[in-house]
């Protein structure tokens, strides 16, 4: 069973071997072949098969170990020693000239144009000579004539699958970096998402918290029930933070299951009077209104509308100092409106990123946030608009199953 292995380590090395390790392989290889007709037995009248002449047809092989490094120089050096076979020597012929073949693949691979050229006339003319001195047959030329275009042409497309072999890893090396960068893009956008998500619930709870526990020392004087619900107040909003930074925690674990982090919902819209009520509880009094045909516009767009209601109102709770804020949620026939307007005095003096977030949030639905003074100049207002999906046209819409067509899996 190991001997399938270790042929195919012999290939994938010998695949995998140097330049100068082929050429020797490929010299070894033709040495081979020109000796064949030295071993096997020949006829009476077929001349000698002499220790000369096989040394000769060795200094023909010898010069392919160089043939990448000096290729004209090495088909010369071959044609100069198979004259000197021929002109000198009378012995065992060869069935096809083997080195002249690899050493003119060699010049139609690696040398320039006028190289090539040259050395095709060249060529032709020492196959012209060399069948002319032999038979002088019209077939023996042919055959010739033959053989040399054929490891021309291969050499030639040994160039152009080289070039189709470089276009091809040049293609996977910019698809490689396109898929980096595409990776490192969604990577910073998933980022974005999870800062805006800890600053939406964090700066949410800490604010109503600070808030309230602020207000409860002078509630305990004045209005010991007062004081009582800011410090439940207090205790709920930090059971929600906990909760809600678990989930968040719980979904970027990479084992998930094992976490036992709770795996409840994102906030929707059914959550938003419970955060008005939370909020007006120790804080300013908080109006909700929503209007037009209520729908669902969709679990993301649920939770985008909630996140940006809550970063308003922790605006206006760290910042505004108002007495009073509305909110309003318009179910329009296009769009999904909502209008948070407080009587504060604006957004003070934080960093900013919650009304960057905001419009983020709504950019991602390719939706719009405006954000400025409240009327007549004021108080501040946040509207965000959020168009609805379009429909898929007619053309895209996957076809109705005809009656009695199972769907699903498993049919």
């Amino acid at each position: 069973m190991r001997r399938p292995t270790r042929l195919r380590d012999v290939t994938a090395k010998a695949l995998g071997a140097g330049p100068r390790t082929v050429d020797l392989l490929i010299a070894l290889l033709v040495q081979a072949a020109v000796t064949m007709p030295f071993v096997v037995p020949r006829a009476p009248e077929l001349p000698d098969a002499t220790w000369t002449a096989y040394g000769i047809t060795t200094l023909m092989t010898v010069p392919l170990v160089a043939r990448r490094r000096a290729p004209v120089a090495v088909l010369l050096a071959v044609l100069a020693a198979g004259g000197l076979y021929r002109f000198t020597i009378d012995g065992p012929g060869q069935p096809l000239p083997y080195t002249g073949l690899v050493a003119f693949y060699t010049v139609a691979e690696l040398s320039s144009a006028p190289k090539r050229i040259g050395v095709s006339v060249l060529t032709a003319l020492g196959v012209l000579v060399s069948v002319g001195l032999d038979s002088d047959a019209m077939r023996e030329l042919l055959f010739s004539v033959f053989v040399f275009a054929a490891a021309y042409a291969f050499g030639r497309l040994a160039v152009t699958r080289k070039a189709y072999l470089r276009a091809v890893e040049d293609r996977a090396r910019q698809l490689e970096l396109t898929h980096r960068i595409e990776a490192e893009q969604a990577a910073a956008r998933e980022r974005a998402r999870i800062a805006r998500e800890m600053h939406d619930i964090l700066s949410h709870a800490v604010s109503l918290m600070i808030v309230q526990a602020e207000a409860g020392p002078v509630a305990v004087r004045t209005a010991p029930e007062r004081a009582e619900a800011a410090f439940d107040a207090i205790s709920e909003t930090g059971r929600d933070a906990m909760v809600q930074l678990r989930r968040m925690l719980g979904v970027l674990r990479e084992d998930g299951g094992g976490s036992g982090a709770p795996r409840e919902p994102q906030p929707s819209l059914d959550g938003l009077p419970g955060l008005v009520e939370r909020v007006r509880a120790g804080g300013p009094d908080v109006s909700y209104e929503v209007t037009g045909e209520a729908g669902s516009p969709g679990l993301a767009v649920e939770a985008t509308v909630y996140r940006i209601v809550q970063e308003a109102l922790t605006n206006v709770v760290r910042h505004a100092e108002a007495g009073s804020v509305r909110v309003r949620l318009d179910h329009g026939p296009d769009a999904l409106t909502l209008t948070v307007t407080d009587d504060g005095r604006g957004p003070g003096g934080g960093s900013g990123l919650g009304l960057t977030g905001i419009r983020e949030r709504a950019a991602a639905h390719g939706g719009t946030a405006r954000t400025g003074p409240g009327p007549d100049g004021r108080g501040f207002r946040v509207g965000v608009t959020i168009p609805h999906p379009r429909p898929r046209p007619e053309a895209e819409r996957e076809p109705e199953p005809e009656p009695g067509q199972r769907t699903g899996v498993g049919q």
